[in-house]
């Protein structure tokens, strides 16, 4: 003891008035085992100090204070004689229920101290051993189950019978009570009066009164413990003074209510600081924990939480000392040698006084150390040995009572040597009713108080889901859910709860898919014999018709063997907390709990018929609210029944049930916390549905969802703010279904097909909506139309309305990322609306007759899309959305071009010019474009965007100075202040149009500036020839025209598909050459512009070789159909080249050609005849006319195909290349 107990010694044991309610350690026990203790309760009274009696003190004499309430030895005095000393069949039940944090975790086994006492004492006793058996998780509950007792009551009751049948055909045939003896009475009344005479002190025997003699007469007969069967309840029954109806009282035993027998068990799963279970009447069950000290018991690696109710006593020079009575004529065997042990071990206490007397006359007294007791005279026993039983006794238990909820029953009868286990709930179930076995409802209490208790820390540690829903699962199928819906519905809302649906989906992977063998475990396992190699226990039948065990102990020596039974149970994995990778699943999974959960409540309201009517003697209240005192016309009730009155048919003030619910009751809360959780598991299909674009089964489940959500808003007076935040983000999915319903009108049929299907689960949970109420305040949001302005329409009042709830519940400034989200998504819609609309005008334009007035319908669409993109733009601004509201400004500026363009038809072609309605709204699109660009500030802010407002700039700036080019608005203004402002909107168009940066857009924007090049260039052009005197501005108009002429011929040189352009240019440069020669006095001028004219039309070789390829590529393209037979098409056709373009420019090309050749001749044959002699220039013009006169020759020819032609004038240029060079450089 020296050994082992040094840590322990230096903590002495606490004084009389320090016994603690939690926390005392100590380590006891011999050289080879570890025992250490905490007492978790007590309600012990202070330690008296025990009174040593005189010698000759004569204990058949009852002392004065016999059988009265004393403060110094408690509850420990009367219930040595009273029916309470019997084990309880729940004692168990009730330290599990008071120390729920320990059960199913921590603690191997709850027991009473006297059966963990029996259980070790097997291998030494020959007398009977009868426990019940219950698995919680990984601890065992330990009852004793008093056979006697029982068939008594089945003699009398008619329950049980299965039971004792059972046991007639098996064990004990000829079973009949056995009555204990008068000498077991004799030495219960001596001890219950040597500890009354130990706390008296005075040493003398006082004659009792004798008003106290029935006290002892009673038990001391012996010939009837009928008050031992008051601890054995009715299946199912209660004292009828427990029965919820009045009337029940004359009934004898009633079936029992959910509300008498649960209590407050099943409240609210927000509210589970769970009440003690039982009320006082229900005591007599046993079910109540009387012990007076619950003890944390650690023997070696088992950990127990045991009761009990020892007396201890101390002062003086002992602390904490057992009292014990022994008669000197019996010398003491192990078995009560190794009770006084394990006594002291569990309560921690260090010593033992023996007292002894003969025939009740006290004889001495003898301290004896706790230690010392295993070595005492005729009581030697190995602590050893003891420890292996207790591990062999708990790995037998634990490796055969798998089946958590199920009741096994412990048996070795009387003077035999084999164990055996059955399982009483299989048995029953074969027979009767499984509600007959008394055990199923404390079970399924316990099952349901663990989960509760775990639930509550479910967010610790995720590890426990598994745990959670088997315990649940196994509460549900011990219940009866007619009879107790109060569990039922909160067990099945909790199992709903484990599914946490607002957790993003990657955490549904944190939960354990193996768990492991403490934390979870199966309600389906099978039993597991161990196989030592040995054969330490089998299902074999030892009698061959005792097939019904589930294991058996063959000898109770083996259980003094080391390790002869090890616990090789492995709980399988089945029971690790279902991982669902699909979120339908999960999602379906809760729905499933939750329908389970509301039929549990549907089941339970009464009808309104069952009610009571009213008193009419009794007045009914009315409330009154007084405006002052509920807040006001502000407070968020009210805002909200508003706003639900606005959304929709909701009845202000009207939250009531039909189905006759009371609010407050156990069945208005859970049923509101169902139809919430139902919401969610709604939304959450829902949006996995828009992720799948299943828009119309996305639009089915959030109906759903606002379906549960309007019965909640009905039923419920007040609005907690998650639940209003729920509500917005509902609104918010079903304004993005609805948005995208628009969006894929093409799919409308196969989204139709997907809202009208309906589960028959959703067809259920519908149901039990509409038994309270059928109020539809968010019908409109959630019809399949096949309008797309409703749908629209739609989408953009979903999100009004959650922007709405956003702004009365103050819920903005809590949830500044939904406010911006709900904010984004008007801004959008109302984009999208005002695209519709405008498309819309647009549509009605083009369908109008030319010349035709503007309508009212049209001007109508116009106000709507700018309204529409007007509001848009504050909503982004709002939230400081510059890319956003950037683009709404851009689509504002779409707008203004369409009403100008309205105004551009309305006036006809003829005679037609630029009016001032089409430059005013042309200008206010240049300013909503602009806005845009200062929106963004800069590009990087978003390239993208930048890069296309600049684009639409450009494109008006240049639509609006073409029309101005063309139709000229020669009434109202003056031509050069026309060509002015159409200079000035070309060279903006330019600014904004960016030729330099490589992107998708460079060659559209590369054709765009040389297109404004060649306009201006044309421009400047046109001036010249009508321009009369001013010779200063007719230079700068020539140098103008001449430098855009150029940059547009580079620009459309870099573009490989812009031929004909290209050509078109390089043709006006040389009527611009032309014209200039017409100007020039000298012939060495006009030969210099010749050449330079010639020498242009010489570099439209390129764009004439493209025009050829493309022309080559169509023929062979023909010649393989008409090959193939296949797809005739005709020859003019071709998607890549105007033929008629071509065919028009080659005419002017040859027309230019043959008139250049020809002055060029006629000069150079001039110069020839001034100048004489053989020189460059005869080369040049012999070439010039070789070259004339094929060209005639060519042009005479009109057979001749389009092809063969570019081909003719490639082979001239190439003549004429090398000579037109030289010329031009000998004319210099």
């Amino acid at each position: 003891m020296e050994e082992l107990c040094a840590a322990g010694a230096a903590a002495p044991l606490r004084t009389d008035a320090e016994e603690p309610k939690q926390g005392s350690v100590l380590f006891l026990g011999g050289n080879e085992v570890k025992s250490s203790a905490v007492v978790k309760y007590s309600s012990a009274p202070p330690q008296a100090a025990f009174a040593r009696l005189q010698e000759k003190t004569d204990l058949k004499l009852p002392p004065a204070n016999w059988l009265r309430d004393s403060a110094k030895l408690g509850a420990a005095g009367t219930t040595i004689l009273g029916n309470n000393k019997k084990s309880k069949p729940f004692s168990s039940f009730g330290m599990a229920y008071d120390f729920i944090d320990s059960v199913g975790n921590d603690v191997d086994v709850v027991s009473d101290s006297e059966n963990i006492k029996k259980l070790l004492k097997i291998p030494y006793s020959k007398s009977h051993v009868s426990m019940a058996v219950h698995r919680i998780g990984r601890t065992l509950l330990l009852d004793e189950l008093d056979i006697q007792e029982l068939f008594m009551r089945s003699s009398q009751t008619g329950d049980w019978t299965w039971l004792k049948e059972f046991y007639q055909r098996l064990i004990d045939q000829k079973w009949q009570r056995k009555k204990k003896s008068k000498e077991h009475w004799y030495q219960k009344a001596i001890l219950s009066k040597f500890l009354y005479y130990s706390i008296n002190g005075d040493g003398a025997a006082q004659p009792v009164p004798s008003t106290s003699k029935p006290h002892q007469e009673g038990p001391v007969s012996g010939e009837s413990d009928e008050a031992g069967r008051a601890s054995w309840p009715t299946p199912f029954e209660m004292p009828s003074s427990l029965s919820e109806e009045p009337g029940a009282s004359n009934q004898g035993s009633v079936p029992l209510e959910p509300s008498c027998l649960v209590g407050h068990v099943a409240s609210a799963p927000k509210e589970q600081n769970l009440t003690p279970l039982f009320s006082d009447g229900e005591n007599s069950q046993g079910l109540k924990n009387d012990f007076v000290r619950n003890i944390l018991w650690t023997f070696e690696d088992i950990h127990m939480l045991v009761g009990s109710n020892m007396p201890i006593f101390g002062g003086g020079r002992y602390p904490a000392v057992s009292l014990r009575l022994r008669d000197n004529n019996k010398p003491i065997n192990v078995l009560t040698g190794i009770d006084y042990w394990l006594d002291n071990l569990i309560c921690n206490v260090p010593e033992l006084v023996m007292c002894f007397h003969v025939n009740g006359i006290v004889q001495k007294y003898e301290m004896i150390k706790t230690e010392d007791i295993p070595n005492l005279e005729n009581s030697n026993f190995s602590t050893k040995v003891i420890k292996d039983i207790a591990q062999n006794i708990l790995s037998f238990l634990k490796s055969n009572c798998t089946k958590e909820g199920h009741t096994y029953w412990l048996f070795k009868a009387s003077g035999s040597d084999i164990v055996k286990l059955y399982d009483l709930t299989t048995l029953c179930e074969e027979t009767e009713d499984k509600y007959q076995n008394p055990f199923t409802m404390p079970v399924a209490i316990l099952l349901y108080k663990v989960a509760c208790n775990m639930m509550l820390k479910k967010n610790q540690n995720k590890k426990h889901y598994g745990t959670i829903r088997t315990l649940l699962l196994n509460c549900l199928k011990l219940l009866d859910n007619g009879r107790h819906p109060q569990i039922s519905a909160s067990a099945n809302y909790m199992l709903s709860e484990l599914f946490q649906l607002d957790e993003p989906k990657k955490d549904s992977m944190d939960f354990p898919i193996n768990g492991n063998s403490d934390e979870s475990y199966s309600e389906e396992e099978e039993e597991m014999p161990d196989s030592d190699e040995n054969g330490s226990y089998s299902n074999s039948s030892d009698p061959p018709d005792d097939n019904k065990a589930v294991a058996i102990i063959k000898s109770v020596g083996e259980l003094s063997v080391p390790e002869k039974y090890k616990s090789v149970h492995r709980i399988r994995p089945s029971c690790a907390f279902p991982v669902c990778h699909d979120t339908e699943e999960r999602c379906r999974l809760v729905l499933n709990y939750v329908l389970e959960g509301l039929k549990s409540v549907d089941s339970s309201i009464k009808k309104e018929s069952d009610l009571p009517a009213a008193d009419p003697s009794t007045p009914i209240p009315l409330k009154y609210e007084d405006e002052s005192t509920s807040g006001g016309p502000e407070c968020p009730e009210k805002q909200m029944a508003l706003f639900l009155d606005k959304m929709g048919s909701f009845q202000k003030g009207k939250h009531s049930s039909q189905s006759g619910m009371i609010p407050g009751s156990w069945q208005y809360k859970m049923k509101l916390q169902l139809i919430l959780k139902s919401s969610r598991a709604y939304y959450i299909l829902s949006d996995a549905a828009m992720v799948l674009q299943k828009y119309g089964r996305a639009l089915r489940y959030i109906k759903l969802a606002l379906q549960c959500h309007d019965t909640y808003c009905c039923l419920s007076a007040s609005m907690l703010p998650e639940v209003l935040m729920f509500l917005c983000q509902c609104l918010t999915l079903c304004g993005d279904i609805q948005l995208m319903l628009a969006q894929n009108a093409n799919n409308r049929a196969a989204y139709l097909e997907e809202y009208n299907y309906q589960t028959k689960e959703d067809q259920e949970i519908l149901h039990s909506l509409h038994r309270e109420s059928r109020c539809q305040v968010f019908a409109w949001a959630t019809d399949l139309s096949t309008d797309l302005e409703c749908q629209l329409s739609v989408s953009c009042k979903c999100y009004e309305a959650a922007y709405e709830i956003l702004l009365f519940s103050n819920l903005k400034n809590q949830n500044p990322e939904q406010h911006v989200q709900v904010l984004k998504r008007m801004g959008n819609i109302r984009n999208e609306i005002g695209v519709f609309y405008m498309n819309q005008a647009a549509a009605v334009q083009t369908e109008r007759v030319v010349s035709k007035n503007i309508s009212m319908t049209e001007q109508q669409l116009w106000k709507k899309s700018f309204s529409c993109f007007e509001e848009g733009i504050q909503n982004f601004e709002s939230i400081e959305d510059a890319t956003n509201a950037a683009l709404l400004l851009c689509n504002t500026g779409r707008l203004m071009r369409i009403c100008a363009q309205a105004h551009c038809a309305a006036e006809g072609d003829f005679k037609r010019e630029f009016s001032p309605e089409e430059a005013l709204y042309y200008n206010k699109a240049i300013d909503y474009y602009l806005k845009a660009l200062r929106s963004l500030g800069k590009r990087d802010v978003h390239p993208a965007v930048w890069d296309s407002v600049n684009w639409e700039l450009s494109t008006t700036y240049f639509t609006m100075a073409t029309l101005q080019q063309d139709y000229a608005p020669l009434s109202r203004k003056a031509q050069e202040q026309i060509e002015k402002e159409v200079s000035e909107a070309m060279m903006k168009s330019l600014k904004y149009c960016d030729v330099d940066t490589v992107s998708a857009r460079q060659p559209l924007c590369q054709y765009r500036a040389a297109t404004i090049h060649h306009r201006l260039a044309s421009m400047y052009h046109s001036c010249l020839r009508n321009q009369v005197g001013d010779e200063h501005l007719r230079k700068q108009h020539r140098i103008l025209a001449d430098l855009h002429y150029s940059k547009a011929v580079r620009l459309f040189q870099l573009l490989k598909d812009a031929p004909c352009e290209f050509l078109r240019v390089q043709l006006e440069r040389v009527a611009f050459a032309e014209f200039q020669m017409a100007s020039q006095n000298s012939n060495a001028g006009k030969l210099k512009t010749l050449f330079g004219a010639l020498d242009i039309m010489a570099k439209t070789k390129g764009a004439i070789q493209l025009i050829r390829k493309e022309l080559m590529a169509e023929s062979e393209q023909i010649r393989k159909e008409k090959s193939s037979a296949e797809n005739m098409s005709s020859p003019d056709s071709s998607p890549g080249l105007n033929k008629e373009e071509v065919l028009k420019l080659l005419s002017i090309f040859e027309s230019r050609m043959s008139f250049l050749l020809l002055q060029s001749i006629k000069l150079l044959t001039s110069s020839k005849k001034k100048i004489g002699g053989v020189n460059e220039e005869e080369v040049v013009l012999k070439t010039n006319k070789q070259v004339y006169s094929l060209l005639l020759r060519a042009t005479a020819n009109k057979a001749m195909t389009l092809l063969e032609r570019t081909e003719v004038i490639l082979s001239l240029l190439e003549q004429l290349t090398p000579n037109a060079e030289a010329s031009s450089g000998g004319v210099q």
